[in-house]
């Protein structure tokens, strides 16, 4: 018998008086999956996540989490979820542990189920001899892993994390996204929010949200599959801002989009590999280094928004 999704999303539209932040949004989750809401800032990610909380009523449409309807059952909602939001939330001027206290006590924790949770969190985040120490201290990696600690002390089914890894380092987002696989690989429902592309890789499944509407969806290998056919290289050359649209009049290449310093080039299928620089000298574009790369969910993000 097939489970019930952790998650179904149904048609939901939010409205803040004649703008959509969220416009006909539809997705199920299945239980025990990362899945990533991705989307440039103000694509309506965390709005989305404020509904499936329970923090905002959606103007249209329904939402369950774990089986019970976001707007009409909002407490059930609450109970057997985590919520960590994109601004640190704890406490800056009290203890490691203090918090950690505090939160378990919001969830209702005492006694031996308390210190059960402690011992966790302080694991889980790394803090282990660190109890003591003024929050405010903390790294920022360090503090988003205690903030995800004490969003799970009651042990949820479903976590929400809202952009958690921003403005914490490579290093410390690497990290953060092992406790995640960790979790979901004990069970928990992860639903995680970014517009890093590159975090996007280790989740299940994602949509890409724009404008407030979802304008792809599936695994990022899938998405890769769908929307970036042909070859990929990245080039260096003299103005990747004035590049795509030169190359954009020949028919043999599908998309060319700037990466920071460089241009990212997709070849049609079938158009051979070895045609790439003179097809740049015959658009007139001046380059230096090129070197085929896997295509990423950057690409795709790019091709999909572009092509609307």
């Amino acid at each position: 018998m097939t489970q019930p999704p952790a998650i179904r999303v149904d048609s939901v539209e939010k409205r803040f008086g004649e703008f959509r932040a969220v416009d006909d949004v539809s997705f199920s989750v299945e239980k025990g999956s990362v899945f990533g809401l991705l989307g440039a800032n103000g694509a309506g990610k965390s709005t989305l996540i404020r509904i499936l909380c329970g923090i905002l009523a959606p103007t249209n449409g329904s939402a369950r989490v774990d089986g019970f309807d976001v707007a009409t059952e909002t407490e059930e909602v609450k109970r057997r979820i985590g919520y960590m939001s994109q601004r640190f939330s704890l406490y800056e001027d009290i203890s490691v542990i203090e918090n950690i206290r505090f939160f378990g006590g919001l969830y209702g924790l005492s006694g031996a189920s308390l210190r059960t949770a402690e011992e966790r969190t302080v694991s889980l985040a790394g803090l282990a001899g660190e109890e003591s120490r003024i929050t405010g201290q903390l790294s920022g990696g360090w503090k988003q892993r205690l903030a995800l600690g004490c969003a799970i002390l009651h042990e949820p089914s479903v976590v929400f994390l809202d952009e958690p890894t921003g403005g914490v380092d490579p290093v410390a987002r690497r990290l953060f996204w092992e406790i995640i696989d960790g979790l979901a690989a004990a069970g928990s429902t992860i639903l995680v929010t970014t517009h890093y592309m590159d975090e996007a890789e280790f989740c299940n499944s994602i949509v890409l949200m724009h404008a407030g509407k979802i304008v792809a969806s599936g695994s990022p290998q899938e998405l890769k599959r769908e929307y970036i056919r042909g070859r990929v290289f990245e080039i260096e050359c003299d103005d990747v801002s004035l590049a795509p649209a030169l190359l954009a009049k020949d028919g043999r290449i599908a998309d060319a989009s700037p990466f920071g310093a460089f241009l990212h080039v997709t070849l049609r299928e079938g158009v051979d590999a070895g045609l790439v620089p003179s097809l740049l000298t015959g658009a007139g574009v001046r380059f230096g280094r090129i070197e085929p790369i896997r295509p990423s969910l950057e690409d795709v993000f790019l091709h999909v928004i572009e092509k609307r």
